[in-house]
């Protein structure tokens, strides 16, 4: 009879073959799967088939254990697993599972090293036949483990590639559609269309002062608001300092500065912060193009600038030779008659190149076209025709951002070689306003009246003694005083006696204008009320500032 239990007896081999037949199935799984957990209970699920033996749990090298699911009993408290692991070596050994004579922890290894070990028991030692399949059934966990991290990782990779991948070609189209705006010159209203095709949000772009430049996209406010100036420096020492966009309010501001005293300002309107890495990209390389428009634009302008000021100097000195051709290259027609204007600022207001570009833009905004330069602190402007003049200055004012500012209007002549005349008069208008009033506006030396006649005296002796008859008291007492008396007279008598009106003017309170008005009574001697009085001592009062004009 045949011991049917030997090792080469036909039912041992049938066994053995069923078992690496079920080995090799469980491997094919196993290889396959991307998930760790699925692959340990695939292993675990084997064991009914392999052997009389059990897996209690596994514990992988990140320090997760994964107790057995079929069978609990195996299951060891956290701490005495930690210290069942820690007295472990590479090859595994034997543990101690409570109600079990035999336990055992088998290494998880793989090519990339000790992935953790699995932990099988059974109620009485195992053959060694059983526990080649357990070795085998512990190597290809391993493997399938390690596969799966590989393919993990991969799938990580691929992941982060596809976002790299749609970050460029992002970046791209960014780049391509603000490269085509800058190289078609679409100028500030293009830039602000590719920023908002880009990013799908309102765009605005402003100069230094907080000026709408260009929008585009929905919701343009009408009118534009616009910040304090305090505020709008605190924005711009902000975008300068961090040298990045930053996050003003409902918005995400950049910064466009080819050049220190050439600023703009970028902006996406974004009340709902729904901008992404990729939009503020956009923004920034948007703020790059405009900083590169500016410069070229400023550099246009520049040089445009210095010709029409090397033009204007030989008109406003008479050296005109050739000056129509050269006017008529730059496309500007002194065929017309013209006048010349002056625009002064004060000692606050910024550099004479900026108060020099305010009026170059507050003209092109009025649609005037002049020859600009700059002498003696002040800019000159060159003018064809009439226009309101007030309005001009208004709009000086508003590119400034604020400040302050005068204008001199001289007379309209109809030949280049009468504007050095015109020039003068420019100049006249300008310190009698200043002598006489201490509100700012535009003087046209055609209005002065009374004050044109007299500054076209040329012997001012009798009139400076004519000032000497009716105000030399008052002058005498406002040198030694340091008071103003005849600037207070002055400005009572230009608003008709009004007392109201005059103290506003004079920047003080009703008593102390009545206070002023008895002291110069009493200096005087004269009665105000008087009619011829009041002639003559206005009369006066005109002739002193045009004396103080005509002298500074």
């Amino acid at each position: 009879m045949v011991d049917s239990r030997r090792e080469d007896s036909p039912v041992v081999l049938r066994e053995q073959l069923t078992n690496l037949r079920a080995l090799l199935v469980l491997s094919i799984l196993m290889t396959e799967s991307p998930d760790e957990e699925q692959i340990l209970r695939m292993a675990e699920s084997s064991v009914a088939s392999l052997g009389r033996w059990q897996i209690a749990g596994f514990i992988l090298d990140d320090g997760r254990w994964l107790p057995g699911g079929q069978w609990t009993g195996c299951s060891l408290p956290r701490t005495e697993l930690a210290e069942a692991v820690r007295a472990l070596t590479d090859t595994g050994g034997a543990v101690t599972l409570p109600g079990y004579a035999w336990a055992w922890a088998y290494p998880l290894w793989s090519i990339a090293g000790l992935l953790g070990y699995m932990f099988v028991c059974a109620s009485q030692p195992p053959s060694p036949d059983d526990r080649f399949l357990i070795q085998v059934v512990a190597q290809q966990t391993g493997v399938a483990i390690s596969n799966a991290r590989l393919h993990q990782k991969e799938r990580a990779t691929a992941a982060e590639l596809a976002i790299t991948n749609a970050t460029l070609q992002r970046g791209m189209q960014i780049h391509q559609r603000l490269t085509r705006v800058a190289a078609a010159g679409e100028g500030s209203a293009g830039i602000a269309a590719a920023l908002h095709e880009l990013t799908g949000l309102p765009v605005a772009i402003e100069d230094r002062y907080g000026n709408l430049r260009a929008w585009a996209g929905p919701g343009r406010p009408d009118p534009y608001p616009k910040a304090p100036q305090e505020r709008r420096d605190q924005l711009l020492h902000r975008l300068m300092t961090e040298n990045r966009s930053v996050r003003d309010g409902n918005r995400v501001a950049a910064l466009a500065s080819p050049r220190p005293d050439v600023l703009g300002v970028v902006a996406l309107v974004d009340p709902e912060r729904r901008a992404d890495a990729a939009d503020i990209v956009a923004l920034e390389h948007g703020a790059t193009v405009l900083a590169v428009e500016l410069a070229r634009l400023r550099g246009l302008a520049d040089a445009e600038l210095r010709v029409r000021r090397d033009l204007l100097h030989d008109l406003l000195t008479g050296t005109d030779d050739g000056a129509s051709a050269r006017a008529e290259a730059l496309g500007y027609d002194l065929g017309a008659p013209h006048r010349v204007v002056i625009a002064e600022g004060s000692e606050q207001t910024r550099s004479e190149d900026a108060f020099l570009h305010a009026v170059q833009r507050a003209l092109r905004g009025m649609r005037r076209n002049a020859l600009l330069g700059t002498r003696s602190g002040v800019v000159v402007m060159l003018i064809g025709g009439d226009a309101d003049w007030e309005a001009v200055r208004l709009a000086i004012l508003t590119e400034l951002g604020g400040g302050h500012c005068r204008l001199g209007v001289g007379g309209l002549y109809p030949r280049p070689s009468q504007l050095p005349r015109s020039l003068r008069e420019a100049e006249l208008a300008l310190r009698l306003q200043k002598a006489s009033s201490p509100v700012e506006q535009a003087t046209m030396f055609a209005e002065l009246g009374v004050l044109r006649m007299l500054a076209s005296i040329a012997d001012l002796g009798d009139v400076e003694d004519f000032v000497r008859t009716w105000l030399g008291a008052l002058i005498d007492y406002d040198r030694a005083r340091h008071t103003e008396l005849v600037q207070t007279l002055t400005q009572y008598l230009q608003h008709g006696g009004g007392y109201q009106t005059t103290a506003r003017v004079l920047c003080i309170h009703r008593s102390t204008l009545k206070y002023r008005l008895q002291r110069i009574r009493e200096l005087t001697g004269l009665d105000l009320n008087d009619p011829e009085t009041h002639f003559n001592l206005q009369l006066a009062t005109k002739a002193w500032a045009t004396l103080k004009a005509l002298r500074s």
